[in-house]
């Protein structure tokens, strides 16, 4: 068992992601541009063992100890490693609405594991990575593209969880609208049947297929790429207001979708400004028009002192 060194810090910072895109259920994953940030330092064995301090979503109700999700990912990479557990502190600037299914989970799970494989000497390894954010978050969609950055298709095999990025087109722009609802995704994932008619998983498949190639190449074929049988449908009766939204703004011709488990919104275009978004969400929707985050997760150490 090692000790860790005393005053160690980094800093990670890690994108919002939208899962399923529609009909890519527990596969496609989409980062945005709108990042929680992370600082985690090593306190020693002997100070205190957690001292949590959090700003922004959240700020009234996550947990200040142990149990915050940043410091159990930390500990599971020391656990996994055979390193005693140091105490921390932790600083967080979460700008992630949570239980809104925009990846909050995800992005501090992603931010622990980074951070805490770097203050325990490990090297950078992306299937480490990802095994490890996976395992505390549950699935791997949003985990790959908090990761990762930009469009990732995540799968599992008898190995674990993977992953690949692929460019997202850079005419891409994306529109979240985000209830003042949340929703827990256990709920959503409880509504979801056993099974499903052959022709919806077919359609499902084709779907799929078709959606990496328009947010890669073909934007102009997001509409009938993100129609979804598989998933939403079932979900509809949690979230109401979000199904009638995304019908709404599927009949105006806009590429909507349930953002992960929901309840936002995420309509996806090539026009930087939707007009019929802003005007169909209403008042008590807020509406974040957000680009594609080409870059995942990003971890850094303070600065040197000079001299």
């Amino acid at each position: 068992m090692t000790r860790a060194d005393h005053g160690t810090e980094v800093t990670v910072t890690v994108p919002a992601t939208s899962a399923n895109l529609g009909p890519g259920f527990d596969a496609l994953g989409l980062a945005l541009s709108l990042r929680d940030e992370v600082r985690v330092r090593v306190e020693g064995l002997s100070a205190p063992a957690v001292t949590v301090h959090v700003d922004g979503e959240g700020a009234d109700s996550v947990p200040r100890d142990g149990s915050h999700l940043v410091v159990r990912s930390v500990y599971s990479v020391y656990d996994s490693m055979g390193l005693d557990r140091p105490a921390l502190s932790l600083w967080c600037t979460n700008r992630i609405p949570h239980g809104r299914g925009l990846g909050s989970s995800a992005a501090a799970a992603v931010a622990g594991v980074l951070a805490g494989r770097a203050l325990a000497g490990a090297e950078s390894d992306q299937d480490a990575e990802l095994a490890a954010a996976t395992a505390m978050e549950g699935h791997p969609d949003n985990a790959a593209a908090a990761l990762l950055g930009g469009l990732t298709v995540a799968w599992r095999d008898e190995t674990g969880p993977h992953a690949v990025r692929v460019q997202p087109a850079a005419s891409l722009h994306a529109v979240l609208l985000v209830p003042p609802t949340q929703l827990a995704t256990s709920t959503a994932r409880g509504l979801l049947p056993p099974t499903v008619p052959h022709a919806d998983a077919s359609h499902a498949a084709g779907r799929a297929a078709l959606l990496v190639e328009a947010l890669s190449r073909q934007p102009d074929l997001l509409l009938p790429a993100t129609e979804d049988r598989l998933h939403q449908q079932y979900r509809a009766a949690a979230m109401p207001a979000t199904a009638r939204l995304v019908e709404a703004l599927r009949a105006a011709g806009v590429a909507a979708v349930v953002s992960g488990a929901g309840p936002s919104v995420l309509a996806l275009s090539e026009r930087a400004d939707i007009a019929e978004v802003d005007e169909l969400a209403g008042p008590d929707w807020q509406v974040l028009h957000l680009d594609v985050s080409a870059e995942g997760a990003r971890l850094s150490r303070p600065a040197e002192p000079s001299g």
